[in-house]
């Protein structure tokens, strides 16, 4: 096996003058480019265009690739935690983030793409830290079940996957909501109304059993 070279660091010339602008244009450009092909299809190169910087940035700010796919899961995780603060009605949770169809489509697009690509904990960057992040999801689903806000029959696991899912449709399954309303599946008005129907579902989850039945 050949020894890897070690990692030049850009010269001086080459950094920009402002880190925190230098890091947010590569993590934006990442977004795009691994949004788009996902983590085996993207390419450094294709970033470091996008973001109109050095390639050899990426490498001195996130250390390649997989750090910088890590950084860009993290930043998604930092936006979910900010979206579902616990004391918030797990309704509104889920409506919060089925409506980042409008403004974070290249972070579910992230999140379907490693689902694709997923041949095991070993081909997927981010499996630690998603995994970490979820548990939280895990253990709140069933504070509520413990509290009889959610019905004894409920899976906490597997109900987080199924929210997971439902609130990213718009994106993952274009095609489904095109043939099925007729109304682009980016559109304002129908994510909206998308959000407000799943959040309803929620609302008639929780209720007491003797309400539901």
């Amino acid at each position: 096996m050949t020894a890897s070279k070690p990692r030049r660091s850009p010269k001086p010339q080459e950094r920009q003058r402002d880190p925190e602008r230098t890091r947010r244009l590569i993590l934006e450009a990442a977004g795009a480019e691994f949004a788009a092909k996902g983590y085996a299809g993207a390419r450094i190169a294709a970033i470091a265009a996008r973001a109109g910087v050095n390639q050899q940035l990426i490498s001195y700010y996130f250390d390649g690739k997989e750090g910088l796919y890590r950084a860009m899961s993290e930043a998604w995780g930092q936006r979910q935690s900010e979206l579902m603060p616990p004391d918030l009605p797990l309704s509104e949770q889920v409506r919060r983030i089925a409506l980042e169809g409008l403004s974070g489509r290249d972070g579910m697009r992230l999140v379907a793409w490693s689902g694709l690509e997923y041949e095991g904990p070993g081909t997927d960057p981010d499996h630690e830290p998603r995994t970490r992040r979820l548990a939280g999801s895990v253990a709140h689903m069933e504070s509520l079940k413990a509290e009889g806000r959610l019905p004894e029959w409920v899976d906490p696991a597997c109900l987080t996957v199924l929210l997971m899912a439902a609130a990213m449709a718009p994106v993952t399954l274009p095609h489904v909501i095109d043939g099925l309303t007729g109304t682009a599946p980016d559109a304002p008005e129908f994510v909206r109304r998308y959000a407000d129907q799943l959040a309803k579902l929620v609302e008639h989850l929780g209720r007491p059993q003797s309400s539901v039945d």
